[in-house]
């Protein structure tokens, strides 16, 4: 089953979980192991767990004290977190989007920050950005969701486990000296620590399937297919485009059926029926946001009939703009 979603939702098969529940009467040397795997994976010296939510982010804010700012292209629950940090009296700063998709990297000129929020890249459009780039204009440390792409050069790093493995479990942190507390191993999710690493480890990108995909979609859907942010721009497995006349939601569910599986992005995936918040962000309407499709490509055993695919989507397309014509 093509599983054209897999950067917002990847489900890791693993039921060995014994071997993860802490004793204190004993020694836990799985966890220790762990610990020397993320260090020598990662570079990072340190990790802990949190999370994932607008609570889980305001603690780190709240733990950091420090000026803060936050790409207006991060996860919501990011975003969510900062406006409930400014609520209780904080400032917080904020970086925009460009109407082509990419950061406003001239909110950051001549502002006094101690850490970024910022990826390399933007959710649900995945477009990159170049923190090579941000470096020459901050000399804030960069917090970067790390959980589709890893740059060398955010100075802590996270994941979203629900994007990585499909369970809801707490995120892991990494960084490097004092900036969050490193917390005890009765405080650490160990179930999220183990399958966070497995899951990065599993991670097979796809460098081949964008172009070919690109064409596809381009031939058949002609002028009903449109781009909110050029091809080029984003991470070379991810593809993102919008369709004319339907709502994405409506192509999702109907796909779903061909075990075809696609997003609209990050509120689609969590379940929530909304549309991307990334897409309005960037100036565009909310009935327009819900046009919006993205596609992540994932190597697997099964091959991937791209003509067969795209030839499925654009049937389906059709026969959703026919009845909504009717």
């Amino acid at each position: 089953m093509p599983k054209l979603n897999s950067l917002q939702y990847h489900k890791l098969e693993d039921n060995s979980l014994n071997c993860l529940s802490l004793d204190a009467l004993v020694s836990n040397d799985f966890f220790d192991e762990l610990s020397k795997e993320y260090k020598k994976s990662f570079g990072f010296k340190k990790f802990r767990t949190f999370s994932f939510s607008k609570e889980g982010f305001l603690g780190l804010f709240l733990e950091l004290n420090s000026k803060i700012a936050v790409s207006l292209g991060e996860s919501k629950a990011i975003i969510d977190g900062a406006k409930l940090y400014e609520k209780l009296g904080f400032q917080v700063q904020w970086l925009s989007l460009n109407k082509d998709g990419k950061v406003n990297l001239y909110d950051l000129e001549n502002k006094d920050i101690d850490f970024l929020f910022l990826s390399s890249y933007v959710m649900d459009t995945f477009v990159k950005t170049s923190l090579k780039e941000v470096k020459s204009k901050t000399k804030a440390k960069i917090i970067s969701n790390a959980t589709a792409h890893k740059d060398n050069l955010s100075d802590i790093i996270y994941f979203d486990s629900y994007k990585l493995f499909g369970f809801c479990t707490a995120s892991v942190l990494l960084f490097d000296n004092e900036e969050f507390e490193q917390l005890s191993i009765g405080q650490t999710d160990t179930l999220a620590v183990k399958y966070t690493l497995e899951a990065i480890k599993k991670q097979n990108f796809d460098y081949d399937l964008k172009q070919e995909f690109l064409e596809e979609l381009i031939v058949l859907f002609k002028d009903d297919i449109y781009f909110f942010v050029e091809p080029n721009t984003t991470l070379e497995y991810s593809l993102h485009f919008g369709l004319k006349g339907i709502k994405a939601r409506e192509l999702i569910r109907t796909l779903a059926l061909n075990k075809i599986f696609i997003s609209n992005g990050e509120g689609c995936s969590l379940g929530l029926s909304k549309p991307s918040q990334i897409i309005q962000q960037m100036g565009y309407d909310e009935l327009t946001s819900r046009n919006s499709i993205s596609l992540s490509f994932y190597k697997s055993d099964e091959k991937i009939d791209v003509k067969n695919i795209v030839k499925t989507i654009y049937l389906k397309y059709r026969q959703i703009k026919a009845l909504n014509d009717e």
